[in-house]
């Protein structure tokens, strides 16, 4: 079973990377993007074949280790 986690900097926290690459679609004639927010995804190969326990598996993963909870927020989605 897959397990994807989507891990991105939480509101209000400064995101350089983001700014950075919309100042560089603006540069490149895309105006028409507002806000860009930079982030990271995870995918994950799990041997659990219940959906639901690799759900929490991959939420435990998260918060231990691949999301910065301080700072990141994040979410899983699972995949057959």
């Amino acid at each position: 079973m897959k397990a994807i986690v989507t891990v991105m900097l939480k509101n209000g926290v400064l995101d350089p990377q983001g700014k950075a690459i919309g100042h560089a679609l603006n540069n490149l004639g895309f105006a028409q993007v507002g806000e860009v927010r930079m982030g990271k995804i995870i995918e994950l190969e799990l041997a659990e074949t219940d959906a639901a326990k690799a759900k929490a598996a991959a939420e435990d993963m998260a918060k231990k280790l691949l999301a910065n909870m301080v700072i990141e927020s994040f979410k899983v989605e699972i995949a057959a």
